[in-house]
Order: C-alpha cells, then structure tokens, then sequence
C-alpha cells in the first residue's frame, strides 16, 4: 500500500530576538534606553556598520559594536545620552593588542552613534514600527542622519516623497542585505535593511541536506526542507527542522518562492528536481542551484527548454550547484551551497 505523503509542517524555531526587538521590549516595560549603531569601519573592525547595541537604564544591554573591546565605553556613553538626551557620534581605535583579545588578526577603528530613545531620532514609534514590519515580512530600510540623529523608516517600493538617491541606496541596501552610506554635503545618510528572513528551500532530505541545515542556521538564513519520501524526509533525521512532505508544486503553493528565497534541488530524481526548478524559474527566487553533474545538467537544460522556458530562463539555474572549492562529501559540497548563496545574495547588482 503506497504511503500518502504527510503535509504537516513542523513549525521552525523562534530566532533570538535583535537589540532593536530587545529596546522595544524595554521601552514598553518602562525603561529608558538607548541604542548604539556601528556607522562605519576601518581596517579589522569587529562588527560590520550596521550593527546594533541596545542599553537599558540598569546597565542590562543586548547585542554588540564592538565584539566586547569597547562595549564598556559605549554602556557609559548610552547611559549619559538617556540622562541629557544627547545624540553622540563616537569613534574608537582598537589596537592590535586588544584585538587580539577578541580574536582579530589586527587592529582597527569603529564609527558609533549612540542616542536615547525618545521624542526625535530613534522613537518608540519607530521600534513599533519596525517590529510591525518584521511580523508582517515587509521589508523596509531605516534612514539615519549622522549629523542629527533623525531616523525615519523609507520602503522604496512605496515612496512618492523621498529623494530619488535615497529610494535608490535604500534599493541597494535591500536587496544586498547590508548597511549602505552615501555621503551628502556637510553630512552623511545611512541606510540599513531590515528585511524578510531569506529562507532555502531544499528539494531533497539527503544527506547533504543534513550538513547544510546547521551552516545555514550559523549564517542566520532559514530553511524548509520538501521531499514527499517520509522515509528520507523523517523526524530522526531532521528533528526540528522545518520539513514538507508535499511534491514542490504542491509545497510551493503553501509556501511561496519570494524575491527572499533561495531554491536548491538535490535528489538527483527528474520527477521531484524538475517541477521545483519550473516553479523555481517562474519565480523571484534570488538564487537557483541544482545538484548534479554537467551531463545530467545538460539533460536538465534541455528538458526545461523542451517544456518552454528560454535559454535566459535556464542560465539562472547554478549548475553544478555550489562554488567550485574541490567538495567530494557531503559536509563539503553542503558548505559549497552555502557560500554561493551567500555570495549571491551579497553581490546582487545595485
């Protein structure tokens, strides 16, 4: 008797919440608070511009700008800006001997803004709202303005009234999913992304899903496992992980392919890889990657052509899937994937 594929989808687990969920939080329990924001880096800074340190009026804080090498000089600095209400642009050089504390080759120097939450700059109502987009999976960039402090959310799709190279940093930022500057006179303008999860939809419970599944977890992307086989596709082998026993039509219907997606088919088997890349290639998935071979690739293509799609359309498909770095196991191809995810998404075209 053939087994019915099961259609349970095994819910994810919540992600650690960010310093801005973490001031919000505070915010609505009463607190005072401050947040520090990395503006900008030079040489091996410990964390990227964009980086977040939320400060409660107790001294409790959340997040980091610095990988611990400043953090106390910032948790002084924030709590003076909730006493005065002052916004402070901070800079700090980490030499060579205290970078090697935290685990760097060299030193470097950091840009910080640190600033109270209140009336102006970064408000409650901007906690709000940006906690509202992130439920909502709308994606939104925060615009702040070094000189002032004055913060505003911009969604490019929707802005009528923004300047025209703000709607297109704003656009940059999004869509490489990193903190943008752009330098104006007297003063410079920051853009950070605050965008959907991307989320990877693996097409096969094999084992190379197995390594991926926890490098993907590392890198703060999330995962949906599909395969109707409920002997791959067990809770032994993947407990916890989001799992769809449903054909990819069928999954794709319930969890749709956004421009956030990244579609990755591995079970070397025509009827489950090629209805996935068809919906895959009818997307806006950013990235497109399928295991196998270039003859079995050579195949695929031409299936694909047969069934309509164009020359351009199959170009998007990476193929033999994962950067060339010589993999020859699982745990090694499954890194490779994981890189050239990673890669395309950072190096989307402005």
């Amino acid at each position: 008797m053939t087994q019915q594929p099961d259609s349970t989808l095994d819910p994810p687990m919540d992600p650690p919440m960010d310093p801005l969920e973490y001031a919000l939080r505070w915010r609505r329990a009463g607190h005072h608070v401050a947040v520090a924001t990395v503006l900008q880096t030079w040489g091996s800074a410990p964390r990227a511009a964009g980086s977040h340190l939320a400060v409660r009026d107790d001294g409790e804080f959340a997040g980091s700008v610095s990988g611990g090498c400043v953090e106390g000089a910032v948790l002084a600095e924030a709590l003076d800006c909730m006493t005065t209400g002052s916004i402070k642009v901070l800079e700090f050089g980490v030499s060579n001997d205290e970078a090697w504390a935290v685990g760097l080759a060299c030193g470097g120097r950091i840009e910080v803004l640190v600033e109270a939450v209140g009336s102006t700059g970064m408000t409650t109502q901007l906690l709000e709202d940006i906690a509202a987009a992130k439920a909502e999976k709308r994606a939104l960039c925060l615009v702040s303005t070094k000189s002032t402090g004055a913060q505003r959310l911009l969604d490019p799709a929707h802005a009528l009234d923004a300047a025209r190279e703000d709607i297109a940093s704003a656009r940059q930022a999004l869509r490489r999913d990193t903190f943008q500057s752009r330098d104006v006179p007297g003063d410079t303008i920051f853009f950070t992304p605050i965008n959907p999860p991307v989320c990877v939809m693996i097409v096969g419970a094999v084992h190379i899903t197995q390594a991926l599944l926890p490098l993907l977890s590392t890198v703060g992307l999330d995962a949906l496992v599909i395969d109707p086989r409920t002997a791959f596709a067990s809770a032994e082998r993947f407990a916890g992980a989001p799992v769809l026993h449903d054909w990819p039509d069928e999954a794709f219907q319930r969890r749709p392919i956004t421009a956030r997606s990244a579609v990755v088919t591995l079970t070397h088997d025509p009827k489950l890889d090629d209805p996935a890349l068809s919906a895959a290639l009818t997307s806006p998935a950013f990235y497109i990657g399928a295991l196998g071979s270039k003859r079995t690739h050579a195949q695929r293509r031409q299936r694909l052509l047969d069934a309509g799609f164009t020359e351009a359309d199959v170009a998007r498909i990476a193929a033999p899937v994962g950067l060339d770095i010589g993999a020859s196991n699982p745990a090694e191809i499954a890194l490779s994937i994981a890189a050239q995810i990673l890669q395309t998404l950072r190096r989307s075209p402005p």
